[in-house]
């Protein structure tokens, strides 16, 4: 079976993001486990689970343009995933309150000839100072599962977040203006995904 372009992501924000600039396509996730290495880069580190992302699916799919991404918060040079349980999530955003931190996405795009592109993004976000109220009333909501640092800016989480330098969208998961040119790079006619000139 032919899939012209797969995201290769169960994330229910990349599919809503590549909804929102009206992209065509199908998800199959990468069954891959997102290891972490001793001293490797964030930048380095979301770069790589991006790829292997996206190569599992390729190798499943090879008549397809593929998309894969990985996301992680990083504060103070320590790298915050998704925390297994309500008490990681509550370190994790006393750790983050008040402070500046930056949102790593990595990306990469594999062609149907097997041509490969990997880049990411990098944005600071700076949360508010956060009283114990604030912390327990947003981990009350349980938005805290599955997202890296353990917040939802695009949620409820919006009130924890002053203001954002960079890309708001590479925050939700996917930055949408560099991820448009790659696909374009790739051979992904955003007019032929929009309808326009049929």
């Amino acid at each position: 079976m032919k899939h012209k372009f797969i995201l290769a992501s169960n994330s229910p924000r990349r599919r809503e993001l590549l909804s929102l600039i009206g992209l065509k396509f199908t998800v199959v996730p990468a069954e891959v486990e997102e290891k972490t290495k001793i001293g490797e880069m964030p930048e380095d580190m979301v770069k790589r689970l991006s790829c292997e992302k996206a190569s599992d699916v390729a190798a499943r799919f090879k008549e397809s343009l593929i998309l894969a991404a990985d996301t992680v918060v990083v504060s103070d040079g320590k790298i915050f995933g998704k925390p297994k349980n309500e008490s990681e999530a509550r370190y994790m955003l006393r750790a983050l309150a008040g402070v500046c931190h930056q949102v790593y996405t990595g990306v990469t795009v594999i062609s149907p000839k097997g041509d490969r592109l990997t880049t990411s993004e990098k944005t600071d976000v700076f949360f508010r100072d956060l009283k114990d109220d604030d912390i327990e009333n947003y981990l009350a909501v349980g938005e805290w599962k599955d997202k890296a640092g353990a917040y939802a800016i695009q949620g409820a989480g919006a009130v924890l977040v002053e203001h954002v330098n960079g890309c708001y969208y590479n925050v939700v998961g996917l930055p949408l203006a560099r991820v448009s040119v790659i696909l374009t790079k790739m051979g992904l006619k955003l007019s032929e995904q929009w309808g326009i000139g049929e």
